[in-house]
């Protein structure tokens, strides 16, 4: 177990300690389970990777579009808003 990469713990039959150490938790004690959580760990990364790009380009995009006077206040506020409701939204497609 020392050497082991991943660590499952079977939620409703484990103890406590092993579902506080393991890496994920199984709550319906099914096996069958494991090549979905992994497809939704991967999606999930890939997820917020996409996330941190786009909040990223949205920043560089701002940052010198204020510095030189080309943006006021309140549009680089809403392009901000709009930008984090863009990320939000991505996020939540990993719910579908």
């Amino acid at each position: 177990m020392a050497e082991a990469d991943i660590g499952i713990a079977m939620g409703a039959a484990g103890t406590d300690i092993a579902i506080e150490t393991s890496d994920f938790v199984l709550m319906s004690d099914d096996l069958a389970k494991v090549p979905y959580i992994i497809k939704l760990s991967r999606r999930a990364v890939k997820n917020i990777r996409q996330n941190i790009v786009v909040s990223l380009f949205i920043i560089a995009f701002l940052v010198p579009v204020a510095v030189c006077g080309w943006i006021g206040l309140v549009p680089g506020l809403l392009i901000n808003e709009i930008g984090g409701l863009i990320v939000i939204a991505n996020g939540l497609r990993l719910l579908r």
